[in-house]
This record gives structure tokens, C-alpha cells and sequence, in this order.
């Protein structure tokens, strides 16, 4: 058995897409997922299955939610070890002078077109940074997220690539979980 880490995309925010983490964790066990765990109400799934590619997980998990609630909700599955990286590689931790607590790391479905995270790249919204590193964009907000312009959406829009944001704090959570 491999473990996964499925992250959601938009559940349970602002009363839409609602579904109860017990009742997902059922869903899932039911359909052959082991050693489900949820993190939070926001859609941080740990389970065990036989290995299979993330991003075949990745559908069946949508599919899944969607015969069960008939909505969509974008999924990204990833591996231990992809938190491992993706932790290893924040350019922001080894600043001393920023806040990890203002710290993001959004993941997304792929790796985006070098031509788009260049066009990116190019736009300025101080103080808030980011930094693309293959499927993996690193935000840093010394203001709040909530009030953020380079947000998941603003990414989504900008890198024309499904993604899902978390903060530092979830992040490190998740991999011990894992």
C-alpha cells in the first residue's frame, strides 16, 4: 500500500460544496481507500491504496464526490515526498525576516508553461511574492490571505493550470500526518 495526500480544491468555503469530513472519510473507505484521515474541513484527505498514479487517484476521487454530491471538485493527490520537497524548497523559510505564518504554498495539477510563470513572474503586487518551482508556486502575503491578490484564483487564472492552496502550518501538518 502507497500513501497519498488528496487535497480539494474550494470545499466547504462560504457554505458551498459542503460535505462533512466524516461522511467523505466514509466515501472514500467505501470505495477502497484505507487508513482515511482527514485534516481540517477543507479538504486535506491521508488514505492508503495500492499504488496507483497520482493523478488516475486524482479523477477517481472527483468522480467519486461527484456521483455522491453531484458537484465537481478539483482534487490534486500527492505523495509524502512531494511535501518533503515541497517544504525543502521555500525560498521564503530561509529569510529570517518573513513571517512563516504569512507563508503559502499553492500545488498545482501540473507543471505550468514556462511562458506563462515568465508573463507572471513579470507582475508586481508588493510586499506579496511568489516564486513557481515546477508544479509547486510559493506565495508569501504579509497581509492576510483573504485579502491577497495573488490567490489561488489569481494563480489558477494566470498559469491556466488547476491548483489548490494551503498554508505553511497545513502543509508540515499534513506531512506528519503522513
Amino acid at each position: 500500500m502507497e500513501k497519498y495526500i488528496a487535497l480539494l480544491r474550494g470545499i466547504n468555503v462560504s457554505g458551498q460544496k459542503k460535505i462533512k469530513m466524516a461522511d467523505l472519510r466514509d466515501l472514500l473507505a467505501k470505495n477502497g481507500m484505507q487508513q482515511v484521515q482527514t485534516y481540517i474541513q477543507s479538504g486535506n484527505i491521508l488514505f492508503e491504496h495500492p499504488e496507483k498514479h497520482p493523478t488516475e487517484l486524482a479523477a477517481w476521487i472527483t468522480d467519486i464526490i461527484r456521483n455522491a454530491y453531484d458537484f465537481e471538485v478539483p482534487t490534486i493527490v500527492l505523495k509524502p515526498n512531494d511535501l518533503e520537497k515541497a517544504i525543502a524548497g521555500n525560498p521564503f523559510s530561509k529569510d529570517p525576516a518573513k513571517d512563516p505564518t504569512r507563508f503559502y504554498v499553492t500545488f498545482l495539477e501540473q507543471a505550468p508553461d514556462p511562458e506563462l510563470v515568465k508573463q507572471l513572474k513579470a507582475l508586481d503586487y508588493s510586499p506579496e511574492e511568489v516564486v513557481v518551482d515546477e508544479a509547486v508556486v510559493y506565495f508569501y502575503s504579509p497581509e492576510s490571505y483573504g485579502r491577497a491578490k495573488m490567490n489561488n484564483n489569481f494563480l489558477e487564472k494566470k498559469l491556466k493550470v488547476p491548483a489548490t492552496t494551503r498554508n505553511w502550518r497545513s502543509v508540515h501538518i499534513l506531512l506528519e500526518m503522513s
